[in-house]
């Protein structure tokens, strides 16, 4: 079959996909001098493109499949087909915000009292809609970079940027008026592409081993030797998807059990195995989960 044509998201999200991709099973080397990577595998072709533009390519098909936010999607309002949802980011497994930001001391309150005002931001085709369908009138103008620093010194109203924690914005001494879009990564792909049965195959694995993936980082597998007299006790604090997973030991007053559990639990839960009687306990993290 002729190689998918996949676009990776050039810029802040390169490194970070790069890294979902060799978690998922593929691996990826960018090179210096152009934009179309190494990849280990000889039925997909790779494409860095920017998020901004990843949705026209693939409408067009350009591109097969590719991974933008959500946030391009609706300021392209290109005609592709979602695949997935993926959240993760160059710094965060959480979705990022669009918000509506002033300098702290500005009268705006609100969305509404952007009437009249100068807007700045990179989501041009977004923002005006969102204000025109609240029948706000106000003057929106694309930034090129540095879009905070516009509001700071004063060349605008307000601008409208993309935040994970706002603490950079609020660093600049500026205020959060409103979210306006919760943007998440999505894989998207070429209608005409997911029409092929056999293309689309190859589209929906790559789908189910990035999210394979990107779930297996929220968990790890925990694994302990527990007394028999004890076995009831340290189940009972165990969560796992149906039951732990028991097995006995040549020593049969022992049993092995091991299960999957929230990274984010395990801090509080191998005290508590600790003292219920367990022993020998592991944790090692997982690669994927489907």
């Amino acid at each position: 079959m002729t190689p998918l044509k996949l676009g990776i998201p050039k810029g802040s999200l390169e490194q970070a996909s790069i890294q979902l991709f060799a978690q998922a099973g593929w691996r990826i080397t960018p090179h210096t001098r152009n934009y179309y990577p190494d990849i280990d595998d000889p039925n997909i072709r790779c494409a860095l493109v920017r998020a901004q533009e990843m949705a026209r390519y693939v409408e067009r098909g350009t591109l097969d499949l590719g991974l933008t936010g959500l946030d391009w999607m609706l300021e392209s309002q290109a005609d592709v087909a979602e695949v997935c949802t993926l959240t993760y980011s160059k710094a965060s497994n959480r979705p990022s915000r669009w918000v509506l930001v002033v300098p702290e001391h500005s009268p705006v309150q609100r969305v509404e009292d952007l009437a009249g005002c100068k807007v700045a931001t990179e989501l041009v085709g977004f923002t005006r809609r969102f204000l025109a369908e609240r029948g706000i009138d106000a003057e929106v103008e694309f930034s090129w970079g540095a879009t905070e620093a516009k509001a700071v010194e004063g060349l605008v109203d307000a601008v409208v940027e993309i935040t994970e924690t706002g603490s950079t914005i609020r660093a600049h001494g500026l205020r959060i008026v409103a979210d306006l879009l919760v943007t998440d990564t999505r894989l998207i792909a070429n209608h005409a592409a997911l029409a092929d049965p056999e293309r689309r195959a190859r589209i929906e694995q790559i789908a189910l081993m990035l999210k394979a993936a990107l779930v297996a980082r929220h968990k790890v597998a925990l694994k302990c030797n527990v007394p028999a007299a004890k076995l009831d006790e340290v189940v009972a604090l165990l969560p796992s998807l149906h039951a732990p997973t028991v097995s006995h030991l040549y020593d049969k007053d022992w049993l092995a059990v091991e299960t999957i559990v929230d990274a984010a639990a395990v801090r509080e839960l191998i005290p508590q195995l600790s003292a219920a009687g367990a022993e020998g306990i592991l944790e090692y993290e997982l690669r994927k989960m489907v």
